[in-house]
């Protein structure tokens, strides 16, 4: 049985408008976690008689590295992986990001923030919070205003004089107690992944979403972005991760090893490991089974879980 976290419930009738998308950081090549996310998500959208996009999270232009993206689409090629829309990459989108960011200003929903990391740690420690290494740092509202005027024209918006990051008033006791107003916008003027993502997921008319379980933690967050933005939520599934013998989740940042798909038979090896972790068993293991057929097989094991 193939273990995931829902959040909304999943569709169950095989056919409807289905719009599914896998969306990879190019800070590095595609690994067996990051294959498990492309093929869950493929395979989700295929079941379904959907359509399945590819987008570019290269947002963070600073992270992203020469060759990465080519990289990526070469690997999912080998794999037998297509997408049936054209390629987005979101270092193109920022206008769209902009008038989202605008759109919340003029709701009085966001405030500039000039807090560094260090500053928010010193105010946390004072009130007696010490966030464990690496732990997410929950806000604690030291730039937000008791009133957030949204009267500025839109010049004045884009331009206002320092530097500083933007950040969202939430209006969510729960939200606020969990993650704390989180940054849309960073200091140096690139948009951050949940405002680009949910953005983005609005465009494309994106209707379901399969990846991580790391990245459920975001899930509230871009729901409560959809709100307020008057955008419609898609139902989420989050798959479990590949860990290392460590226990760790595999990941660029900790130099996991690149998938091989040099030729059939190593694309072929790298879908197996990627399908055995999604749960899927007596799939085709002949060596003469073309990566078509064994995709196939695959889907029509994913649609009989009724995931």
């Amino acid at each position: 049985m193939i273990l995931a976290v829902s959040i909304l419930q999943p569709a169950t009738i095989f056919g409807s408008s289905y719009r599914g998308r896998f969306a990879p950081s190019p800070t590095g090549p595609l690994h067996l976690g990051s294959l498990a996310t492309a093929l869950g998500s493929w395979l989700d959208a295929r079941a379904h008689q959907g359509k399945w996009l590819l987008r570019i999270e290269d947002v963070d232009v600073p992270r992203s590295l020469p060759g990465a993206t080519e990289t990526i689409l070469y690997q999912l090629g080998a794999c037998g992986l297509q997408w049936d829309e054209d390629l987005i990459y979101q270092s193109q989108r920022t206008p769209h990001y902009e008038t989202a960011l605008q759109q919340l200003y003029q709701a009085g929903l966001v405030y500039p923030c000039t807090c560094s990391r260090q500053g928010i740690v010193n105010v946390l420690a004072a009130q007696g919070i010490h966030p464990r290494r690496h732990e997410e740092l929950i806000y604690p509202r030291i730039c937000r205003p008791t009133h957030i005027p949204h009267s500025l024209a839109n010049a004045e918006f884009f331009n206002l004089a320092g530097p500083g990051a933007w950040r969202i008033a939430l209006q969510s006791k729960e939200l606020n107690q969990s993650v704390g107003d989180f940054v849309l916008r960073r200091a140096d003027g690139f948009f951050t992944y949940q405002m680009a993502v949910v953005v983005d997921d609005a465009s494309q008319n994106i209707t379901h979403i399969v990846r991580g379980a790391d990245l459920a933690s975001n899930t509230a967050r871009q729901i409560y972005l959809q709100s307020v933005l008057g955008y419609p939520t898609p139902h989420y599934r989050h798959l479990p991760l590949v860990l290392d013998a460590q226990g760790e989740k595999l990941s660029k940042q900790t130099l996991a090893s690149a998938i091989h798909t040099e030729n059939t038979t190593l694309s072929l090896l790298a879908l197996q490991q990627a399908a055995r972790h999604l749960g899927l068993s007596d799939l085709p293991n002949d060596a003469h089974c073309t990566i078509a057929e064994w995709l196939l097989a695959a889907t029509q094991a994913w649609r009989e879980q009724k995931i």
